[in-house]
């Protein structure tokens, strides 16, 4: 599987294509599933383009994706950076469960963050599967002693950008998360973006692309657009394919 990874928490002006709006995002999602892809991850955002957990900001992106792009699967962010404050984020995220069809499909949850087994408890009860995000060895370790929560559809590995060797940084995260039997989505952010997803075709991984990850191609030039981010994953996977 490739996902597409959007917009991130990225500020309006990083990039003069990075989708903001409901519209804007919807637009990208055609044009990702176009090209393949099965499954977005987003962050949605208010009407200034800050990035938002409530309900009716959240509904609204996803039914506008959903009705653009019926039957791909529609994940959302519950990122602690968003709302810091674990009691408020677990009722803001507990709002989505009456959303109809502005529900999201998942969301990840950061094993590194505060209060995310209550996040995750939530969006369980609420039918919306979990996508545990694993940033380093220390959440690899702590999500071990507290097994998986009900509900967790794949475990997000990510290599982040100030690894000095991402390659060797993954292959101790997937030592730490294979035990598991989970599907791993493996991918990198920033510098290690390529490299990584890279690394995780050749594994026949699932893995992802887009302008939340990163603002370059492989030759360091800036691409047009989460499409064309899309369409050279998609070429370095297939030049990788088992024969």
């Amino acid at each position: 599987m490739l996902q597409a990874c959007l917009n991130g928490a990225r500020h309006p002006g990083a990039h003069p294509a990075l989708p903001v709006t409901p519209e804007r995002l919807a637009e990208d999602a055609v044009a990702a599933a176009e090209l393949g892809v099965t499954s977005l991850h987003l962050h949605p955002r208010d009407v200034v383009g800050l990035e938002v957990l409530a309900g009716p900001e959240v509904a609204t992106t996803v039914a506008t994706v959903r009705a653009a792009v019926p039957g791909m699967e529609i994940g959302v962010t519950t990122a602690a950076a968003i709302e810091p404050n674990p009691y408020r984020r677990s009722e803001l995220i507990r709002s989505w469960a009456p959303l109809a069809s502005g529900r999201p499909d998942i969301a990840s949850v950061n094993v590194h963050e505060g209060g995310w087994l209550d996040v995750a408890k939530i969006l369980h009860e609420a039918g919306i599967g979990i996508e545990l995000g694993v940033f380093h060895l220390q959440a690899a370790r702590r999500l071990q002693h507290a097994d998986i929560p009900p509900g967790t559809v794949r475990i997000l590995a990510e290599v982040r950008p100030d690894k000095a060797d991402p390659i060797s940084e993954a292959e101790a995260l997937l030592c730490e998360l294979e035990p598991f039997g989970l599907p791993i989505l493996l991918h990198g952010e920033g510098d290690s973006t390529w490299p990584v997803l890279t690394y995780a075709a050749r594994l026949e991984l699932d893995t992802r692309i887009g302008l939340e990850d990163t603002l370059e191609l492989p030759d360091g030039s800036s691409p047009r657009d989460n499409a064309q981010l899309i369409e050279q994953a998609r070429r370095t996977r297939r030049a990788l394919a088992p024969s």
